[in-house]
């Protein structure tokens, strides 16, 4: 089955991130990743309980941060929340992230992976001042300089793909986790395959390993990744 089939076998509510609530340890990991400072705006889209807000507020120091989430409950909850904690400078909204105005945000964190809210989002994105940061699932969004900002070089090898897919995978997971090296290659394949689609992959020729890991995918999971490549190049 192509990656795409694979991904809507799995719950709604994960796909979406309405039932998905990241660990506060994930959550630093993510926040120390992108440089979250005082100098930073930040935007939670799918807060949940607003955890992320708290802490981006309490340790991370920075000037505001909103938590932004269509669940009435969730968002009852998370206002609670700062009114227990006396934390004037954040806020949560009961909204859908569509028609949210984000536009001073430095900092998003946008944990969805829906193919279709990533597409209705990203000409809100494109507004955004230079420089703000987007904490995504997966990879990058479908941005040349978003994707060699994020990895800080001047084109993506399957190396660089690797060792950001670790990491990602190392610091969402639970210590002792059994799917730890499933997850690091979808993701570094994803990351790869976006930056060769883009053009911004080191040279030419298919790597290797991404020939392996895919040959892997496609005959001990039955997943296949190799038709992404051919989506927008050629």
């Amino acid at each position: 089955m192509k990656i795409e089939e694979y991904l809507r076998l799995l719950p709604n509510s994960i796909m979406t991130g309405e039932d998905v609530e990241l660990r506060n340890d994930v959550l630093r990991e993510i926040f120390r990743f992108a440089s979250l400072s005082t100098n930073d705006i930040f935007y939670h889209l799918g807060c949940g309980n607003g955890g992320g807000v708290v802490i981006a507020l309490q340790e991370f120091g920075v000037k505001k941060a909103v938590g932004i989430d269509n669940n009435t409950k969730k968002i009852s909850c998370a206002k609670r929340t700062l009114e227990e904690k006396n934390l004037y400078n954040g806020s949560f909204r009961c909204e859908d992230i569509f028609h949210s105005d984000i536009n001073d945000a430095s900092v998003i964190l946008f944990w969805f992976t829906d193919e279709h809210i990533i597409e209705k989002m990203i000409p809100k994105f494109s507004q955004l001042k230079n420089g703000s940061r987007i904490i995504t699932i997966w990879g990058p969004l479908t941005s040349c300089l978003q994707m060699l900002a994020v990895f800080e070089t001047d084109c993506i090898d399957f190396v660089v793909a690797w060792e950001l897919a670790e990491r990602y995978s190392k610091a969402i997971g639970p210590k002792e986790v059994g799917n730890d090296r499933f997850l690091t290659i979808l993701q570094s394949l994803a990351i790869w395959i976006n930056a060769k689609n883009l053009g911004i992959a080191c040279g030419d020729e298919i790597p290797q390993p991404v020939k392996n890991y895919m040959g892997i995918l496609r005959t001990f999971f039955n997943i296949e990744m190799e038709h992404l490549l051919n989506q927008k190049s050629s």
